[in-house]
């Protein structure tokens, strides 16, 4: 197999896990209030959006990593396709 497949298979696999996180992450937020007005009574309901903060915040890395990953692998392609390029036109 040569270079370009494995090229355009990594940065799919990237780009898959990244999208994968992303769904995961959102899923996990979906029930997160931007901003809560609680009355002291209402410990349940603070409880529940720590829980998930915490979660998110679990997630966080692994959604960093993978969004850095497939942004170096976009890098990678785009740069490949450049330097191609330049070779073909002599520059």
């Amino acid at each position: 197999m040569g270079f370009v497949p494995v090229m355009w298979a990594s940065w799919g696999a990237s780009f898959v896990f990244m999208v994968g996180v992303s769904i995961v992450a959102a899923r996990v937020g979906r029930n997160q209030e931007d901003q809560l007005f609680l009355a002291d009574s209402s410990s349940y309901a603070k409880s529940e959006q720590r829980e998930i903060a915490e979660r998110l915040g679990k997630i966080r890395p692994v959604r960093l990593t993978s969004l850095g990953l497939a942004g170096v692998m976009t890098a990678f392609v785009v740069g490949y396709y450049l330097l191609d390029l330049a070779h073909r036109f002599g520059l």
